[in-house]
């Protein structure tokens, strides 16, 4: 069985009501343009590419969705306003769906312990994530290591102490101003040991400058190669969703310094701007693995992007 089977399946019930905000106060907008039209002009597709820009689907995105409705169009010569939300929909699922058909897929099923690397700046849910990963994860009776490499942050630290007594996982933790690699060395080292199912390792959200982060996040990677050669599995970027554009920029400077494989999406249900999903797909190129979708344990969930367009546009 998958590592990943155990997650909550997204259903379209969990996802309608953490996309409420976005749906009631941006994407709804899309249905009351549609109403009474009988084609695709020029004064459709300018009203329609600045709601999708104020949703965070970005410029470069947006184009593109429109040039795709735009043909569909012509294509299909539509008679209904079904017809056109039909359109406009397979539209936006067909650029979330070509972003992530190429991507590499993360492969888990042999490696054990499954290493995951978990970076993001302050402030995103970093933390909260990587607990409620270790929730699903335990939850499935998987045996879970924490380590608390994020050691410039004595609030980080006591945070994720936390979290492992909130979940009941084990932690290894040496307190603030120690050598980060070193915590994330003998973390490793014991979940590989003690025959762990499963380590995530916080990292510093923040340096001094970007030489220092790249040093750490690289000095981290290769301590954890010294034990498990093709770990980490999963470098998981932490964004918060609520940021808008800025957490594409957050991400591009994270990609510049570190091999991320896998995204974590949080607070999807504090923002009218889920529009940004399908922005980071397109431009960013990394598979969108989780989403945050409320506040419970188990609402961070596997990303489906059928389901995600469905809801959102429903």
């Amino acid at each position: 069985m998958s590592l990943f089977n155990i997650f909550k399946k997204n259903t379209k019930d969990s996802l309608d009501k953490g996309l409420e905000p976005t749906k009631n106060n941006l994407f709804s907008k899309i249905h009351r343009l549609i109403v009474g039209k009988t084609s695709v002009d020029d004064e459709l597709l300018d009203e329609l590419e600045e709601i999708l820009i104020e949703a965070d689907v970005g410029i470069k995105t947006t184009i593109k969705i429109i040039d795709l409705i735009e043909a569909k169009a012509k294509q299909t010569r539509y008679t209904s306003n079904t017809e056109l939300d039909g359109i406009i929909k397979s539209s936006i699922r067909e650029i979330l769906e070509q972003s992530l058909a190429n991507m590499p897929k993360i492969e888990d099923s042999d490696a054990k312990p499954y290493v995951i690397l978990v970076v993001g700046v302050n402030g995103v849910g970093k933390t909260t994530t990587i607990g409620k990963l270790a929730y699903q994860f335990k939850n499935a009776n998987r045996k879970v290591v924490l380590g608390a490499a994020d050691t410039f942050r004595a609030a980080a630290v006591e945070q994720l102490k936390l979290w492992a007594e909130k979940v009941g996982v084990d932690i290894v933790e040496r307190g603030m101003n120690v050598d980060p690699g070193a915590v994330a060395y003998e973390t490793v080292n014991i979940a590989k040991s003690k025959d762990y199912d499963v380590a995530i390792i916080d990292t510093a959200g923040r340096l001094h400058n970007k030489t220092n982060l790249m040093n750490e996040l690289g000095k981290i990677n290769r301590v954890i190669k010294k034990i498990i050669p093709e770990a980490p599995h999963e470098v998981l970027l932490v964004l918060d969703a609520s940021t808008g554009q800025n957490a594409i920029e957050q991400a591009k400077q994270f990609l510049s310094i570190t091999n991320v494989n896998a995204i974590a999406l949080t607070k999807l249900d504090g923002t009218a701007k889920g529009g940004i999903v399908v922005a980071i797909a397109d431009e960013l190129k990394i598979p969108i693995k989780y989403i945050g979708v409320g506040e419970k344990l188990d609402d961070l969930q596997l990303f489906d992007a059928k389901i995600f367009v469905d809801s959102l546009l429903s």
